[in-house]
């Protein structure tokens, strides 16, 4: 299969729809697009797993490559492998009921899509670049699309958030940027499979791996450049919020394992006690700066703070479980945190705020908006059944493999954060949802069609990772064992 039609197929859609007349083509065009991006992502995994199956153990699947600028050895070289794949259904899931969810859209409508489905495709080349100038180049793409959509069709200080998410991840960039170029100058190569055939000297390792590192750990949230996460989620249209949360969050993630830790091993070992230090940090702080907001959308935002932190974590503790655990969790929390949006955002359609002071009795006339809202946050605060238990632990049986003490003390602390999850999960969906109702809610009215089918689309992938934590162990398991290869056979020198 030829990866380009991920990033072919969101290119015809975007361009289709600057050719729209009308909110009713546009609205068929890009749900039709992403559909379409889902089937074929689908197909893709069904090829993939019967290459496997019938004994392909290369490192990366369906690779090509052509030449794009000869001088710097700069290719368009794609491929895919499971935890690659595990993202780029991710991406499909999340855009699809993104769509579905902003069917209403009726400011700018054709733009608003335009930029939605561009985000889609900066995703879809990032998860299969194995050329770094290529990854960083679709990493780039989604940052304008981001600060305008929050910018124009934001609200609250939509101009300040997007202001400040343009230049923290702009920051990002720059420090993956000499990350990289980095790389490139001690290899001489762009290409990912091959620089990680070389042995680069630690000393360079050392120097460059802070700086791809926390260029990507910027765009995961990392402590303490996690400032724009609030902000940025909390004044972004509900799809914008659905696609910062669930997906460009991962990108930063999804490099900081691909690129950082896979490429230069002696330094992420070397770095680690640094890692789990702020990751752990992220976690706790994340917890209880949730306890302290009345905002839907803030609380959403800075729980996803602390479980990107799992993320961090699952890679900095360098064991094969944890980061499976790590790969889970940037599944989970994807799946997650977009449900848990698009339920934020149809109750705030509905009610005009997100204060939680102000909502309650929401059960009686909602029920199904209700019903979803209570499903993303057990699965927040990680209840067996659903994805969130199923990550999280992995990622704590994975930490807890590392015998250093102190990362067993990190272990303990992250898994005490989730009491503190449970609470303000509990009392958020008790404050909302429970109680009385106010009279100005008795005639709101329920989910509609697209917003039925936008949550069942998510909570699908939620239930089945919860319930059939195989079947994603079975495409991600064989991809970290990879990675281990190249990061556990590395002796850092004292």
């Amino acid at each position: 299969m030829n990866l380009s039609l991920l990033v072919l197929l969101p290119l015809a859609t975007a361009l289709a729809i600057l050719f729209c007349k009308g909110l009713k083509q546009v609205r068929a065009v890009a749900l039709t697009g992403s559909v379409a991006q889902l089937g074929i992502c689908a197909w893709l995994l069904f090829l993939y797993m019967a290459e496997r199956n019938n004994g392909n153990s290369a490192l990366m699947l369906f690779e090509t490559s052509y030449t794009w600028f000869r001088p710097l050895q700069v290719n368009y070289h794609t491929g895919v492998d499971g935890i690659s794949l595990a993202m780029i259904l991710l991406t499909a899931s999340v855009v699809v009921a993104g769509i579905l969810v902003s069917w209403t859209m009726e400011k700018l409508s054709k733009e608003f899509f335009f930029l939605l489905v561009l985000l889609s495709l900066g995703a879809y080349g990032f998860f299969i670049s194995l050329d770094l100038f290529t990854l960083f180049f679709f990493l780039e793409i989604a940052v304008i699309p981001k600060f305008l959509l929050i910018g124009i069709w934001g609200s609250g200080k939509k101009e300040y958030s997007a202001m400040k998410l343009a230049l923290m991840l702009m920051a990002g960039s720059a420090l993956v940027f000499v990350g990289l170029v980095g790389l490139y100058y001690n290899t001489h190569s762009f290409d990912i499979m091959e620089i990680s055939r070389m042995k680069i000297p630690v000393e360079v390792q050392k120097f460059f791996f802070p700086f791809a590192f926390l260029g990507f750990g910027i765009f995961a949230a990392l402590f303490p450049f996690h400032t724009w996460v609030p902000d940025g989620h909390a004044s972004a249209p509900t799809a914008a919020s659905m696609f910062l949360a669930g997906i460009s969050m991962k990108l930063g993630g999804y490099g900081c394992l691909r690129v950082a830790t896979f490429l230069m091993p002696d330094a992420a070992h070397a770095y680690a006690w640094v890692i789990i230090l702020l990751a752990t940090i992220a976690i706790i702080y994340g917890a209880f700066a949730t306890m302290m907001q009345t905002d839907l959308k803030y609380i959403n935002a800075y729980s996803s703070v602390s479980h990107c932190g799992f993320v961090i974590l699952g890679i900095g503790m360098l064991t094969e479980t944890s980061i499976n655990g790590a790969v889970l969790q940037m599944v989970s929390h994807g799946l997650m945190t977009a449900l848990f949006f698009a339920a934020i955002g149809m109750i705030y359609s509905r009610t005009h705020t997100r204060m939680v002071s102000q909502l309650g009795g929401l059960l009686k006339v909602m029920p199904f908006v209700s019903t979803i809202f209570v499903i993303a946050g057990l699965c927040s605060l990680g209840l067996p059944g659903f994805s969130g238990f199923v990550a999280e632990m992995t990622v704590f049986m994975g930490a807890w493999e590392n015998p250093d003490k102190w990362y067993r003390l990190a272990t303990i602390l992250a898994c005490a954060s989730i009491v503190v999850t449970a609470v303000y999960i509990l009392r958020a969906a008790g404050k909302t949802i429970m109680g009385p109702m106010q009279e100005t809610y008795a005639s709101l009215h329920d989910a509609t069609w697209n917003e039925k089918l936008a949550a069942v689309v998510l909570m699908t992938g939620i239930l089945v990772v919860g319930v059939a934590p195989f079947l994603i162990n079975q495409l991600i398991h064989p991809s970290t064992t990879n990675i281990m290869r190249q990061v556990g056979a590395v002796v850092v020198p004292k």
